[in-house]
């Protein structure tokens, strides 16, 4: 039983035979009398009863009408929303979480004010999960930290992160003494994470002790209390209440500079993905139009 089954199934029912519902979907009588005989073979059982050259639904073919009438439904409807430019449907998207905490609060809050349409769904990982559930289909796009592979994903700029070294109140500059002994890390993959170890691997050292820890709060909490020290993106330092309780060690120029992308995987961008884009691109800080953000007005129904 397939679509244009239904369909043939459907014409002959509203035109009331088999003659008028050829003329109508411009087939010959026999195909449309072969396609009725082939879904009552399929389905096992008879859908008209037959009287002469009228034909009368059996209560088969009453029960098939109704369901026929959904799939048909149904199915243009699948067909309009594919070819639909409206951002719609769901959007599953995902991010670090320097991003989601700091940065994407008031664009998600802009997206969704101009497009409610579309159901946003958040997932939190470091760049290579996030990469991974691409790949998978598992998420449509993600904001990620460079550097990221450029054959199977399509990239535009989101952010740009200064990181920063953070200790305890007091702690001498960092550049004028040797590398400190602990640091407050996230899971392996976590790009500020590779970004330290590049950092004590420039100067020939390796930390003592390495302390893995699932959110910022607490890691910064922890570097507060004299743990030891963390590298992560500044605009987090905004977040924590307790932030006059750090000394910030700025990198030097050449690793003091982070960009954070939007991908997608290649060939699969979409309307809800543009849409993000111009939310994004209406947000950045000195485009002009980001100087005109508060001016963007919910598009037409």
């Amino acid at each position: 039983m397939d679509l244009s089954e239904l369909r043939i199934f459907s014409a002959v029912v509203r035109e009331g035979g088999v003659t008028r519902a050829a003329e109508r979907l411009h087939r010959v009588q026999s195909n449309v009398t072969t396609r009725i005989r082939q879904l009552e073979d399929d389905l096992g059982t008879a859908l008209f009863i037959r009287e002469s050259k009228r034909l009368h639904l059996t209560p088969s073919g009453q029960v098939l009408l109704g369901y026929a009438d959904r799939l048909l439904a149904l199915a243009e409807e699948a067909r309009d929303s594919v070819h639909d430019p409206r951002p719609r449907g769901v959007l599953r998207l995902g991010a670090m979480e320097s991003t989601a905490a700091v940065r994407l609060p008031e664009a998600l809050n802009e997206f969704h004010r101009l497009y409610p349409d579309v159901a946003l769904e958040l997932r939190i990982g470091n760049p290579e999960i996030l990469a991974r559930g691409i790949l998978a289909g598992e998420l449509d796009a993600a904001f990620v930290a460079e550097p990221i592979p450029d054959a199977p994903f399509e990239k535009v700029h989101a952010f740009s992160e200064e990181p920063v070294i953070v200790s305890a109140p007091g702690h001498p500059p960092i550049a004028k003494r040797g590398a400190p002994r602990c640091v407050l890390v996230f899971e392996n993959g976590c790009p500020h994470r590779k970004r330290l170890e590049r950092w004590y691997a420039k100067r020939g050292e390796i930390p003592e002790r390495t302390i893995e820890l699932g959110s910022y709060h607490a890691m910064l909490g922890c570097v507060a209390a004299g743990m030891g020290i963390a590298l992560l993106p500044e605009s987090v330092l905004a977040t924590f209440p307790e932030s006059r309780r750090l000394t910030i060690h700025r990198l030097p120029s050449g690793e003091n500079r982070s960009e954070t992308v939007l991908i997608w995987r290649k060939g699969a961008g979409s309307p809800n993905i543009r849409a993000l884009q111009q939310v994004l691109d209406h947000a950045r800080p000195g485009s002009k139009r980001g100087r005109k953000a508060r001016s963007l007005k919910r598009p037409a129904a």
